[in-house]
């Protein structure tokens, strides 16, 4: 099977073509990566059968833990690892063309946002930014980089230097993204409350065990007094994929055309759910091209009649990690 190019994947804008082209990545995928191979060939299936999307099998997301999912026997341009707790097992995904990361989260960005270059780029990311790795890290270097604006920038805990900075933007008038680890904008909120009502502001999730858990709610609501704003907007992302969903408020994702979420029966990981209904989320994301694109997730989650799609908690003998872990 060829494998599909970046100006198929990203050219994806309809049902069909999603389809098509998922059905092309599934067969070259399952000849070429070998840990997805052997996977589909414990579950004893084999490929050649597989016509349909909902028939192709999802790959564990813990497998990224143990072994190296890939399809190139050369090396990575960069290896990405989840974050964790003091002796938690993370997961290592091995990018062998980080060009595909790159065009997967300017491709989203543009679609949801616009052009970057209209924005000055807040960066609160603490934990994250105290490691190696990261792939968010990456993507928000990459929006600092491309916004062109000499204001983005990365803060760490300097809260009183965000402060300034968010008022000045504020006094300019000049459109804002602060994205941020949600422990950290938390913490930033108990000590200063800004008025911004055009600031977008975008959480990451993760408490990193730095403070309690919160429905989403609750959080939302916090976090829309202390600056001001009408919603909270969020990206749900992972260290195994190469595309990013965003919500623009009440905790409603969706995603880039090459991306889509689905969700299966808790008690059979094979079975399929139709919308509207909660289970384990799996999701299809095309971008991963290199690695694996069908990824099952510890995540839970329900999928509604137009695509987009809600993140509702974790199964219970999950890891605590990475993006959006809120339980709603």
């Amino acid at each position: 099977m060829i494998k599909p190019g970046k100006s198929q994947i990203f050219g994806i804008n309809n049902k069909d073509s999603f389809n098509e082209t998922a059905l092309q990545v599934f067969q070259y995928q399952a000849a070429n990566c070998g840990v997805y191979k052997a996977f589909i060939s414990g579950l004893n299936i084999d490929p050649a059968d597989v016509k349909q999307v909902d028939q192709i099998p999802f790959l564990p997301v813990e497998f990224f833990k143990a072994h190296k999912v890939t399809t190139s026997i050369g090396p990575a341009d960069v290896i990405f690892t989840s974050s964790g707790t003091t002796g938690m097992i993370t997961s290592s995904h091995h990018v062998t063309d980080v060009s595909w990361y790159e065009e997967s989260f300017r491709r989203a960005f543009q679609l949801f946002y616009g052009d970057i270059r209209d924005y000055t780029v807040l960066a609160l990311l603490p934990a994250y930014l105290e490691r190696e790795g990261s792939s968010l890290i990456y993507m928000a270097q990459d929006l600092i980089k491309g916004s062109g604006n000499t204001d983005s920038g990365f803060y760490l805990y300097n809260h009183q230097e965000l402060y300034t900075k968010l008022q000045q933007q504020k006094q300019q008038g000049k459109p804002t993204l602060l994205i941020g680890v949600t422990f950290a904008l938390l913490d930033f909120i108990d000590t200063y409350q800004i008025n911004f009502p055009k600031l977008i502001v975008m959480e990451t999730g993760g408490m990193k065990g730095r403070r309690k858990e919160m429905i989403r709610e609750e959080l939302h609501a916090s976090l829309s007094a202390g600056f001001g704003v009408d919603a909270i907007h969020s990206e749900y992302g992972m260290t195994e994929l190469l595309s990013q969903a965003y919500s623009k408020g009440e905790g409603i994702f969706n995603c880039p055309p090459w991306m889509k979420i689905v969700t299966r029966d808790t008690n059979d990981p094979f079975t399929l759910l139709g919308r509207d209904k909660t289970g384990g989320v799996n999701i299809i994301d095309l971008a991963n091209i290199n690695s694996c694109s069908f990824i099952a997730t510890q995540d839970l989650g329900r999928v509604y009649a137009d695509g987009s799609f809600e993140i509702l908690g974790r199964f219970d003998n999950s890891d605590i990690r990475g993006c959006n872990l809120l339980i709603a």
